[in-house]
Formats: C-alpha cells, sequence, structure tokens
C-alpha cells in the first residue's frame, strides 16, 4: 500500500462526492500536497488542500476542510483532524506504516526502479565539448548533470539514450591542427608566428611532443597544407580519446557518439534543401537565411554564408533533425548558460522543418566558481589555464566532485568549496552520507559475528521510537521523490534525499541499539537498516556517486 497514493485519493474522492451531494459547488480541484508534520501530535500527514481549493469552491478554508474530512474513510485511517486556518492532518492506524513497510523490505534491490512507462524514448545530449583540449570544470558539472538525469530517468521507468555530440568539423579542427603545427615546429627549433587564434594550452605542446617522439621531424618535408591535415586527424583522435578516459574516471560514459562531420555534405544539404521547399528558406546578398522570425526568433539567421560554407547553425539544424528522424519522442539538451540565446533558433529552426519544438528541451548550465582557503580560484597551479576535471578529480575525488556538482539546481550558479569537498568529517555532506552507508555496513559485519539474521517476518511493529518512524517514512517517500525529480528533470532533489536519509539514519543510530537488544527488536531494526542500506546505495547510485563499504 502506498500511504501517499492512497490519501491523495482519498482526498479527491471525498471532494468529488462532496460536489456530487451538492455541498461544494463544481470546479477544478487543485493538486494534492501531502507532507509529514514536524511534529508527530499534528499527525502522520498534513495537507493544506482545503486552502488551496478555498479559490474554486468559494467557502473557507476551514468549511472545506470539514466537509472533506467528514466523506474521508478507510481502515488505514484512525481519525483526521482541522488544524489552524484549514490543514487536514491525518492519523494513520499504527499498522498501516508497518505493513507499508513491510512491502518495501521484500521488494528488495527492486525498491526505487519505477515501473516502465508508456512515455516513449527520450534522448539526453550532454558535455559535446570540442575536442580539441582537456575538460574543464565547467563541463564536470555538466556531466556530472547530464549522467544523473539519465539514471533518474531510468530509475523513474523512462526508456532513455544517452549522446555525445562531436564538433569535429568546422574552424575549430583547423585552428586545433594549426596550434599543434606552430608547437611542433617550435619544438624543432623553426621560426614560427603562432596563430592569433590558436589554442596555447600546455595539452597542444604534449600533443607536439608526443609526435616528435613517435615520427621524429619525418612531417618536415611535407607542405604545410599536408602536415595540417596529417595533424589535424592526429591530435583529433588524441584529444578524444583523452576525453573519453576523463569522462570514464568521473562515472560518465554514452550510448552513444554522434559525429558531427557525418552532417557535411549530405544531411545538412538535405536539411536546407527541405527548408527550401516549404518556403522557409530565402537569398539575401549570396547567402541562404532562415525565417526564423517566423517561428519566434528576434532576427532571420543564416545557415548558409555567402561563400557556401554552412554555419554552426546549419550543422545544428541537420542534427536536430536527426534525433527527431531516430524516433524520439523527447529530446533534452544539456548546454551551457552562454548557449541562451541559441536556444530559440534552434527551436525554431525545428518548427520550420515542420517538427513539433515543444518536444525538444534545452536545460541550461550556469557557472562552477572554485573556492580555495575562502579565494576564488580562476587559474589552474599546472598550466595557468582554465582548471581542467581530471585536476579537480584529482584534488578531492571524483565522489566528491560529483555531489557538489549536483547539490545545486543547474540553472543556478554553483560555488564550490574545495576545502569542504575533501574534509573527511561531517560538515563534507558526501561524506557525511557514505559514512551512514559504511556505518551500515559495519553493523552487518556485527549482526553476522553475533549470528543475528533477518527471518522471513521480522516483527517490524516493535519500531516504535520516533527516530524509527521519522526513518520509515522517509524511505516510503522514496520512490515519490524519484518520479517527481525526474519530471522535473532535477537530480538535485535526489542529492537532498540522500543527506535527508543520511541524517535520519544517524540520528536513529544514536537512540537506538542493535547489538545487545531484545532478539526481536534487533531483528527488527535490522530489517530497517537493511532498507536504509539500498536506498543510500540506490540514491548514490542516480548520482554516479560510490557507497563504500569501510571508512
Amino acid at each position: 500500500m502506498d500511504i501517499k497514493e492512497t490519501l491523495t485519493k482519498a482526498i479527491l474522492d471525498a471532494a468529488r462526492a462532496a460536489i456530487e451531494a451538492g455541498e461544494l459547488p463544481a470546479g477544478e480541484l487543485p493538486e494534492v500536497v501531502l507532507e509529514v508534520p514536524p511534529e508527530k501530535a499534528f499527525g502522520d500527514f498534513a495537507t493544506n488542500f482545503a486552502m488551496q481549493s478555498a479559490r474554486v469552491f468559494h467557502k473557507s478554508p476551514r468549511q472545506i476542510a470539514e466537509v472533506i474530512s467528514a466523506r474521508i474513510a478507510g481502515d488505514w485511517l484512525d481519525h483526521t483532524q482541522i488544524a489552524g486556518p484549514g490543514f487536514l492532518n491525518f492519523y494513520l492506524k499504527s499498522n498501516v506504516l508497518y505493513d507499508s513497510f513491510a512491502q518495501i523490505l521484500a521488494a528488495g534491490e527492486a525498491f526505487g526502479q519505477l515501473p516502465k512507462k508508456d512515455a516513449g524514448r527520450i534522448q539526453v545530449e550532454y558535455v559535446s565539448a570540442n575536442p580539441t583540449g582537456p575538460l574543464h570544470v565547467g563541463h564536470g558539472r555538466g556531466a556530472a548533470a547530464g549522467s544523473a538525469l539519465v539514471n533518474l530517468l531510468r530509475a523513474a521507468g523512462y526508456d532513455v539514450e544517452s549522446e555525445y555530440y562531436i564538433n569535429d568539423a568546422g574552424n575549430q579542427m583547423s585552428i586545433l591542427a594549426a596550434s599543434v603545427n606552430a608547437r611542433y615546429l617550435e619544438l624543432l627549433g623553426k621560426e614560427v608566428t603562432f596563430p592569433e587564434n590558436g589554442y596555447h594550452g600546455a595539452d597542444i605542446i604534449d600533443t607536439a611532443k608526443r609526435i616528435i617522439q613517435k615520427d621524429g621531424d619525418k612531417y618536415l618535408a611535407l607542405s604545410e597544407e599536408e602536415r595540417l591535415e596529417i595533424f589535424k586527424d592526429l591530435a583529433y583522435k588524441e584529444k578524444l580519446a583523452l576525453l573519453k578516459e576523463d569522462l570514464e574516471a568521473f562515472h560518465v560514459t554514452f550510448d552513444n557518439w554522434f559525429s558531427e562531420r557525418t552532417l557535411h555534405p549530405d544531411a545538412i544539404r538535405a536539411a536546407v534543401e527541405k527548408l527550401k521547399q516549404n518556403g522557409n528558406i530565402y537569398e539575401k546578398d549570396g547567402a541562404l537565411w532562415l525565417k526564423s522570425t517566423a517561428y519566434g526568433d528576434d532576427k532571420d539567421r543564416v545557415v548558409i554564408r555567402d561563400n557556401g560554407v554552412p554555419t554552426y547553425l546549419a550543422a545544428d539544424i541537420a542534427y536536430h533533425d536527426n534525433k527527431y528522424a531516430r524516433g524520439f519522442e523527447r529530446l533534452i539538451n544539456i548546454w551551457g548558460a552562454d548557449h541562451h540565446g541559441y536556444v530559440c533558433r534552434v527551436k525554431a529552426a525545428m518548427s520550420a522543418l515542420g517538427h513539433d519544438a515543444e518536444r525538444l528541451t534545452v536545460l541550461l548550465l550556469q557557472m562552477v566558481a572554485l573556492y580555495r582557503d575562502g579565494e576564488l580560484v580562476k587559474m589552474s597551479k599546472r598550466t595557468g589555464q582554465s582548471v581542467t576535471l581530471n585536476e579537480l578529480m584529482e584534488e578531492v575525488g571524483t565522489d566528491a566532485a560529483r555531489y557538489f556538482f549536483l547539490m545545486r539546481s543547474l540553472d543556478s550558479q554553483l560555488d564550490f568549496d574545495l576545502d569542504l569537498a575533501k574534509k573527511k568529517s561531517n560538515d563534507n555532506p558526501v561524506y557525511y552520507i557514505q559514512y551512514a552507508h559504511a556505518r551500515i555496513m559495519s553493523i552487518f559485519r556485527q549482526a553476522e559475528e553475533a549470528g543475528l539474521k533477518l527471518s522471513a517476518k521480522p516483527v517490524l511493529s516493535l519500531l516504535t521510537d520516533a527516530s524509527e518512524v521519522e526513518l520509515i517514512k522517509k524511505i516510503e517517500e522514496y520512490p515519490e521523490e524519484i518520479d517527481r525529480a525526474a519530471s522535473d528533470y532535477a537530480p538535485q532533489r535526489i542529492a537532498r534525499y540522500a543527506y535527508d536519509i543520511a541524517a535520519l539514519f544517524h540520528s536513529f543510530y544514536n537512540k537506538c541499539r542493535i547489538m545487545g537488544t531484545e532478539p526481536q527488536l534487533a531483528e527488527a531494526r535490522l530489517a530497517l537498516v537493511t532498507v536504509t542500506a539500498h536506498v543510500i546505495r540506490h540514491s548514490l547510485g542516480i548520482l554516479g556517486v560510490s557507497a563504500p563499504e569501510h571508512m
């Protein structure tokens, strides 16, 4: 029995019955929001439904609460109480909580995995950084957010595919080749002018050194055009391999890697031709323009320049057209906040192609600010450039980096405290959660040594301490939390939930002994920590954070 689901249905059924009986006027019912009161005296659950529906029914909240309360009954309900301006408090029969928890215990490892949803396939595209250098901390936040969102949606029962769009065509690849070529020539003692817009990172020098170590100066004999073509391919393959290596170390993998090169020229030409045929492309000053203002953009956009070269938008149009063609019901892109102006033009292009632009959602990721000793960290100590994701993992660890990235919503700026992330204390939220799991693993080892095992039917009704009841209630909220977090694309909710579960467990641990208590009570408490351990592991798994057995 899902307690919240049962309560929600009972409230709505009571309201509808009252409308049918003429006790309340007809109207659209608001959403039922149930909360666990801060004190047991206010019941097991409370709702402000009567206050939310006052405008619908044109009655005072207390009058509405009285009407609804009189029509709610069930073998699960002890009594209701109307409090304050119109809160409706529910007091459940004691067996309800334990019956529900027994079902959770019986579900075992399946608890937290929601039933499959018939909602079509979803694609989540994220990171998609240019393969021209190492990932920085901004990419890291996107990587943590995207992979956690994919995990969350899958836990909620959705069919999800993750994708990385490799920007391996266009001018940035030529700049990469020119930068490597300049460093190559410098290392071989040649005078060279470094490209004005070239990549200055130390990784470019490393790439040039590796080329020399492997092949010496043999490329000097080639023309610059030939050398640039070779260096473009060598550098691209190396950068992409290192990028994948960093992502895997960060617990991020993709179902599909989509190369922009595959769009040139045929897919781009086909998309532009389709837009021509439906009247959404026109020629001006020798260039081809998209009529994006007809679909909500603030101005029309060039898709093919006057020299015949496609713009970045042209490739993005072809890429998103390809996504729709692959049959995804929903498309989710995670982009940096600096791309906010680009959202409207891509959506306009999809509408111009005849697609439903509402099926495309773009989540914008705000900046990350790193702090050490209270001071803003702007540059890497090692390279003088932006701090890389790899450096962050080396300093604070993958688990701390991922959790800290996921603590806040994507659309809020994140202040990342490096000192806090490294602390081995309860002040560090990820340490606090992981320590709860390690503590439970220690309990299991002690129980095994003492010969304490779970029977098929532990007496769960013995769990009457307030800390035990609150922990059970929080555990029972987990499926609903997953469903809501998935609907809102909000993995930060799971980060908060994991912390709350850990806090309730630590409180329980400090109040309630397991070993050395009466056998039936010890077994019931062992059942409680068994489910708690699973929920902590499962929630951390969604976040891509490990659940250690020893700390």
